[in-house]
């Protein structure tokens, strides 16, 4: 059995909206000093939907696979669909990712979290910041690691 589905490979391979957006309505960016994934997710928002999102990725393949799979999922959504988006959605439009690569898809969650709230915080939009709660990346890599 492979490690990785055809889609991430997809997606490593072929990542979608890699770049920068100027002039991005919000920009997000988390990493996680453990592994050294980086990430940055740039959104263009107009009438409140998401009509451009591109990212910046300095990891792993599961990280790039993660960054290209979620600005595709929020793309053309609403921004309150986009807020909504999860780790674990984007686990499942990749067809799964190994166990001890999940923590990619939760940067990639964070970082379009990250970017919603930029995007609040520049236009005076309120928001309940129980919904943008970071993950410790440290310790969630290394409990996956055994660490």
């Amino acid at each position: 059995m492979a490690l990785y589905s055809d889609k991430v490979m997809d997606h490593f391979m072929n990542p979608r909206n890699v770049g920068c957006i100027e002039n991005a309505d919000g920009i997000g960016e988390i990493g996680n000093a453990k592994c050294g994934d980086i990430m940055k997710i740039y959104l263009k928002i107009e009438n409140d939907i998401i009509v451009d999102a591109k990212f910046e990725t300095f990891g792993c393949g599961s990280a790039i696979a993660s960054s290209s799979m979620a600005t595709e999922l929020i793309m053309g959504k609403p921004v309150s669909q986009a807020l909504e988006l999860t780790n674990k959605a984007v686990v499942e439009a990749l067809d799964g990712l190994p166990a001890h690569k999940v923590h990619c898809s939760v940067l990639a969650e964070e970082a379009i979290k990250n970017a919603l709230k930029d995007y609040f915080d520049k236009n005076g939009i309120p928001y309940d910041a129980e919904q943008f709660k970071e993950t410790d990346h440290e310790a969630l890599h290394d409990h996956v690691h055994g660490e």
